[in-house]
């Protein structure tokens, strides 16, 4: 696993490399990566060329860089590097400079990394695809490097401990590229996410090949006659012994069934069982005889079509756990609680009558944590997954049942356990109860294990998603246990939430030998500027050595990852994907990883969550509108006296421009309020709503919520808005938000999503599945969702003017065109409609699991190699990190405690003096005798 790296002196040097894997480090240029992206040749060719040409030009360039980087900012961003080739364009009187072959390979540039007198750059062509190369200023001499090279070499930003000095020569080095190079990998860009259909292609080629075709039959056969339920078998019995009477006996079948009319019970049918075939094909003879023709074509002619749908309807999954192990995770009084966001909804804003009622710059994989990035350190009660996780069971269930009795297993359950942490102190909530069933379900539920320390004592309070680290192998060993107690046995599949319960995920998978999903909603390190390189200096507050290491390990022993978008994956031409800022990274003094993952790797797959029908349906439908809400909704969009707003809507008649948002920079709703009141069109046109935050500074304990808040004060005082625009304090009733989309779109209005950066954008499909025409940002997810011109509008949150430029443009045309108005709208929900939605979800998330149940079974690709290869990494790495974790917390809580117990030794005195004191007569007030006894 480990390799040395070596020793200072050569750190510099292009021939020195990692001495104990050698092939690792010496790369020729053109096997650095997959293709060639520069026409000119490689990024070394290319500079080398540029000296020849414009020898002057480089040299003051990178002189510039130099004297940028020596500043306590020693890693250079994007725009850096760009703006000063553009002052010397400028200075050397060379404009065709900027056009050349060597500005276009400059755009590439993630960061670049300056130690004197040597400048390091990181580029990235495109998606998934990098170069490193270094310049020496001196001589102007020109080396192309290695991802471990370069690592090497920024590492060097970081001093070492007072005891050791200079470079250090010895360094763990994490490199899981060789474990791959016998497995499929995707090689177009535009495939990254599919990986499902790709591994179908691909493995059902092979195994079914004519030259194979024996052995891949003979594997579907014993894979088929694992499988059983509650001790009972399904599907073949024993007398099905080898594949050509298989064959046989589907022949046969398939003439007895022909007997028989589609739609009868596949019980009417006499004599099928003696032909091996047991319950689990089908419920009705037409089911059955399509069940049989797909496995027929199979093993005759199999195509990976055919394979999917045959695998799809297969009886595999009857038991799902569903981890999510941080916060308080249950169904009523959690929203606002720590670490409880998204991931959960709120049973009480449910309708009644279905449940009961109560940027463009970024990170690259070794780095760096741009402009954007830095601005989302979020409060604690937000940060977490984007998929909401009862939305989900829901969906599941339904899924699952729904397959089970197509399959003719009526009497069999769908069983979901959604597995979290009890906590004792539950503040209200329903957190403390062991077992909980899930609302909208028929036996979903929600089971709670509690924390322990090593000495077994319960944990009583809540602990942040940073603290938990040291109590999740505990937790798991416990939870596993309750699992099978509940469950009767082992489940079918695990899918995992965020990194703590990806890693509980891999554990328990592990243990269990069961397939494993998982979702990581947000991965904490592109949010935080240099979380990687500068890991130490974040340490004692969020235990990234932790995180990170838990993520690498659970991303690769996962059987596949489900994201919401393309963009989490591999970003875009210009902002380096979540899972991809994985790839190379270095954390100085602890490991560095060359290798972490390959986001070409087959088991990416995109699977978008949608809004929940029940709350979030189109506007026209009005015969389930919720009229009865109405008066509500005026009095939060016009009442004068309402309490929890600010400003009015003078001119009622307006179209509405609506937003609702967290009140934090990222979601930019300030900016949005910016850009409205300084386009004198888009206000005459419409009156602009916002919900989000708090109106009041001081009723937030968040200081970046209370500095947006001073700001939209600013702003609606700067531009004179009271009139014209409507700021409301955050609505946690689901049900009324959704009745207030449609609302507004009855005004003939529009939902506006002005994020700096939004990983997904569940309102933006919340408001176009209601029919509002919605403009949201083009940085991030909801440029994926949205067509522009089309089904919605990409806005540009760095831009503005031209934003309220595009609103005006479409509202006047809506002024003089009302069918353009209602042309958006219904192609929004359309677009909505048909792919965004918990159904198309669980129907997809459920056939991944059967399909990757199905080639974990049949194939290598769960690597034992690999596999072993983590779990001495967890052994070796993640436990030491996670044991000195617990030491440190152990030491801030004597610390604590010795600090309470002195300051209520130095309080016992105060408290005497301060009651003497009170016994003393006041100044001015006269002195009384005590009132003598009767005798």
């Amino acid at each position: 696993m480990s390799a040395l790296a070596p020793a200072s002196a050569g750190a510099d040097s292009p021939s020195t490399q990692p001495f104990l894997a050698s092939p690792r480090g010496i790369l020729t240029p053109r096997t650095l990566t997959r293709s060639l992206s520069f026409a000119g040749g490689t990024p070394s060719e290319i500079l080398k060329a540029g000296l020849v040409h414009s020898r002057n030009e480089l040299v003051l360039l990178f002189s510039k860089c130099m004297a940028r980087g020596k500043g306590d900012k020693p890693i250079l961003l994007p725009h850096i590097i760009f703006d000063e080739l553009c002052a010397v364009c400028e200075e050397c009187n060379n404009p065709a400079l900027k056009n050349s072959e060597l500005a276009v390979m400059l755009k590439t540039v993630q960061e670049a990394v300056v130690i004197a007198p040597r400048v390091a750059f990181a580029l990235r062509p495109t998606m998934g695809e990098w170069y490193y190369v270094r310049i020496s200023v001196e001589d102007m001499r020109v080396e192309e490097m290695t991802a471990a090279h370069y690592l090497a070499f920024k590492e060097k930003l970081v001093p070492m401990d007072q005891d050791r000095h200079g470079y250090d020569p010895f360094v763990l080095e994490l490199d899981l590229k060789p474990f791959g190079a016998h497995q499929p990998k995707i090689s177009l860009q535009s495939h990254i996410g599919n990986g499902v259909s790709f591994l179908n292609k691909t493995l059902s080629a092979k195994l079914f090949s004519p030259n194979a075709n024996a052995e891949g039959s003979q594997l579907m056969l014993d894979f088929l006659r694992e499988f059983k339920h509650g001790g009972e078998k399904l599907l073949l019995s024993q007398r099905v012994n080898s594949v050509q009477r298989l064959r046989h006996s589907l022949l046969r079948a398939d003439r007895l069934l022909e007997k028989h009319e589609d739609e009868e019970p596949i019980s009417a049918v006499q004599g099928i069982d003696e032909l091996g075939f047991l319950p689990g094909w089908g419920n009705t003879v037409g089911r059955v005889r399509e069940s049989f023709q797909l496995l027929l074509d199979i093993v005759q002619a199999p195509d990976a079509d055919t394979l999917e749908k045959f695998l799809a309807r297969l009886p595999l999954m009857f038991k799902v756990v569903i981890l999510s192990p941080h916060g308080y995770f249950g169904q009523t009084n959690v929203l606002g609680m720590p670490d409880t966001g998204g991931q959960v909804r709120n049973a009480a804003a449910c309708p009644p009558t279905s449940r009961p009622t109560r940027s463009h710059l970024t990170t690259h994989p070794g780095s760096i944590c741009a402009i954007l990035t830095c601005f989302i350190a979020l409060s604690a009660s937000f940060f977490l997954p984007v998929v909401y996780i009862l939305d989900q069971v829901r969906a599941m269930e339904k899924e699952m049942q729904q397959r089970l009795e197509e399959a003719g297993l009526q009497n069999v359950k769908a069983d979901i356990v959604v597995l979290t942490r009890l906590i004792p102190d539950a503040q209200g909530t329903s957190c403390n109860e062991r077992l909980e069933p899930i609302s909208g379900c028929q036996h979903a539920r929600i089971l709670r294990v509690p924390f322990r320390d090593n000495e077994g004592r319960v944990l009583e309070k809540w602990v942040s998603r940073f603290d938990l680290w040291p109590y999740l192998e505990r937790f798991t060993i416990d939870a596993t246990k309750e699992i099978l107690a509940e469950m009767g046995g082992k489940p079918d599949f695990i899918i995992g939430n965020y990194s703590d319960g990806n890693l509980v995920a891999t554990l328990m998978s592990h243990r269990m030998n069961v397939t494993q999903c998982n979702i990581a909603h947000a991965l904490e390190k592109t949010k935080y500027e240099d979380a990687d390189i500068h890991w130490q200096k974040l340490e004692d507050k969020y235990h990234f050595s932790c995180q990170f290491t838990a993520d690498l390990i659970a991303m690769n022993s996962a059987d596949f990852i489900v994201t919401s978008t393309y963009q989490e994956i591999a970003g875009h031409e210009e902002m380096v994907g979540q899972y991809e800022s994985y790839k190379s990274f270095t954390m100085p003094h602890l490991y560095r990883v060359v290798e972490g993952i390959d986001i070409f790797n087959p088991k990416f797959n995109i699977v978008s969550p949608g809004a929940d029908l029940d709350i979030y349906f189109p506007f026209k439908e009005k015969d389930r509108r919720l009229t009865g809400l109405h008066k509500d909704i005026e009095e939060l969009l016009f009442d004068p006296e309402y309490k929890g707003a600010v400003g009015q809507l003078a001119d009622r008649n307006k179209p509405i421009l609506f937003s609702m948002a967290r009140l934090d920079k990222v979601k930019n709703l300030t900016g949005l309020a910016e850009w409205y009141g300084s386009n004198e069109r888009l206000r005459g046109q419409v009156n602009l709503v916002i919900v989000g935050g708090v109106i009041d500074p001081a009723a937030t304990m968040d200081r970046e919520e209370a500095d947006e808040c001073r700001k939209m004060h600013d702003i609606i005082e700067c531009h004179g808005m009271k009139n014209c625009f409507r700021w409301i304090v955050a609505q946690k009733n689901r049900v009324r938000n959704g009745e207030l989309y449609r609302y507004i779109a009855d005004t003939g209005g529009a939902f506006a999503q002005p994020a700096l950066y939004e990983a997904f954008g569940l309102t933006v499909i919340e408001a176009m599945t209601c029919g509002l025409p919605t403009f949201a940002t083009n940085h991030g997810g909801p440029s994926e969702i949205i067509k522009h011109k089309k089904s919605g509008f990409h806005i540009d949150p760095y831009h503005g003017a031209e934003a309220a430029e595009l609103m005006a443009d479409f509202f006047e045309r809506c002024a003089k065109d009302p069918g353009h108005w209602t042309k958006v709208s219904e192609a929004a929900m359309e677009r909505i409609f048909s792919r965004y939605t918990w159904s198309i979800y669980a129907r997809r998330l459920v056939t991944l699991s059967h399909i990757y149940t199905f080639w974990k079974h049949v194939t290598s690709l769960e690597s034992r190699e690999t596999k072993r290869y983590l779990e001495m990494f967890y052994i070796l790495e993640m436990r030491r990190l996670v044991a000195k974790m617990a030491e440190q917390q152990e030491q801030q809580q004597q610390q604590q405690q010795q600090r309470q117990q002195q300051g209520q030794r130095e309080q016992q005195p105060q408290e005497v003096a301060q009651e003497a004191r009170d016994k003393q007569p006041r100044p001015g007030q006269p002195v009384t005798s005590p009132t003598p006894t009767a005798a």
